[in-house]
């Protein structure tokens, strides 16, 4: 599968297989990916616990189930609890230092003493800082993103879900309390459709974004959606029209009471 259908396809899927197990190595692929992402400073604060419900100690898995969706995270075969850490800016320094061996980081004869006297005492003084919420979680999201695509790619599906379980799944799985809990990705192989009902409604794009300042909408070319239509990276917008039969026989087939959003 070429990677604008991968981009164009990846839909959060919600109703998994529960009885299919996910294997092994298609999630270290996804942990690969993750690795890889770009991060400031390659500071790497991205982090995980994979969870697999079969193998997952009994007090972990009341942890992850959350109050909204959970019937997601019952029935998905594993769950990626993704979670950044803190600690990993009192290292940036080093990883600085390899950035510079590896000729990613300044250039000239000067670039090492330029290291020592001048960067690292810069993002010395603003360590604290940096541990804040703010761009660390931005380039964790790039790497949770690029599992996801590995993940699409293999077959499987995944969703990302919010949780105000923090703590108590921090406690869980033994986390220091360096670690913020970013996500829980549920993943599995998918029980529903890959278009799952079709394109997600999304706000406009004019409203979205804007063109040298605030208020000049940038401008949409009616070809190039057209182009990303033929490439099918932009979809037919929900819902399917057979969508909602597919919802009740999902519901009916997993077995998920009342309503299906808790």
């Amino acid at each position: 599968m070429e990677l604008r259908e991968v981009i164009g396809r990846r839909r959060s899927i919600r109703f998994l297989l529960p009885h299919k197990p996910v294997e092994r190595q298609k999630i270290q692929r996804m942990l690969e990916a993750a690795r890889i992402a770009s991060h400031w400073g390659n500071v790497q604060s991205l982090r995980a616990v994979v969870v697999f419900r079969d193998s997952a100690p009994q007090a972990v898995l009341e942890a992850i189930t959350a109050p909204v969706a959970g019937f997601q995270v019952r029935l998905a075969p594993v769950v990626i609890v993704w979670y950044l850490d803190t600690a990993a800016v009192d290292e940036q320094s080093d990883r600085l230092r390899e950035l510079l061996r590896a000729g990613a980081l300044g250039f000239g004869e000067g670039k090492h003493e330029a290291l020592e006297k001048q960067l690292i005492p810069i993002f010395a003084a603003m360590r604290e800082k940096l541990k804040e919420p703010g761009l660390g979680e931005v380039d964790c999201g790039q790497g949770i993103a690029q599992a996801t695509l590995v993940a699409f790619e293999q077959g499987l599906g995944t969703c990302c879900l919010g949780t105000p379980n923090t703590d108590k799944i921090r406690e869980r799985l033994g986390l220091p309390e360096t670690c913020r809990i970013l996500l829980l990705q549920t993943v599995g192989y998918p029980a529903e459709s890959p278009e799952a009902g079709g394109q997600r409604p999304r706000q406009p794009f004019e409203k979205l974004f804007h063109l040298n300042g605030y208020g000049s909408p940038f401008p949409r070319d009616p070809e190039v959606v057209a182009e990303l239509e033929r490439d099918r990276m932009l979809q037919t917008q929900a819902p399917a029209p057979w969508r909602e039969a597919e919802l009740e026989y999902l519901k009916r087939a997993l077995g998920i009471k009342g309503h299906g959003l808790l």
